[in-house]
């Protein structure tokens, strides 16, 4: 597989710290691995991140879905010229969690001139499927930023 990403290499530390301060820092994501063609991160299953009964709630996989194929799909592209915007997400959610951490993978389906689609798949620490998500991101130039 070509690699996809702009640079040669994502550093990893500064993808997690650069959400510190929002959605991602707020619920602990961190981004963990990466390949030729995808990226992986990590949540914690704890109080931040369940709903009322104890269990994950579908919205902070939701959130974890948004950030990686955001995060993917910027580290695809020149962004001195263009920056890329969600469009729509969605997501399936197969199995409950309570505890632990959740991971995500996400690589790029499409990558065209002006839309990318991302598939992500979120399991739990056993390697159970959790969750499954699709992103469809705009890249527009910056000049429109």
């Amino acid at each position: 597989m070509t690699k996809i990403w702009f640079n040669d290499t994502l550093d990893l530390k500064s993808l997690t710290a650069n959400g510190d301060k929002s959605m991602p820092g707020y619920l602990g994501i961190e981004f963990i691995d990466f390949g030729d063609d995808w990226i992986k991160a990590r949540m914690p299953v704890d109080e931040r991140t369940k709903q009322p009964y104890g269990r994950l709630h579908g919205g902070a996989s939701v959130v974890l879905a948004e950030t990686i194929g955001s995060v993917g799909a910027a580290m695809t592209i020149d962004q001195s010229k263009f920056a890329v915007v969600g469009m729509e997400i969605n997501a399936n959610h197969i199995r409950p969690v309570k505890d632990g951490y959740v991971y995500a993978v996400a690589r790029a389906e499409s990558m065209g001139r002006t839309t990318q689609i991302w598939s992500i798949r979120i399991e739990d620490e056993a390697g159970k499927l959790v969750c499954i998500s699709r992103i469809t991101m705009a890249v527009i130039s910056t000049d429109r930023a």
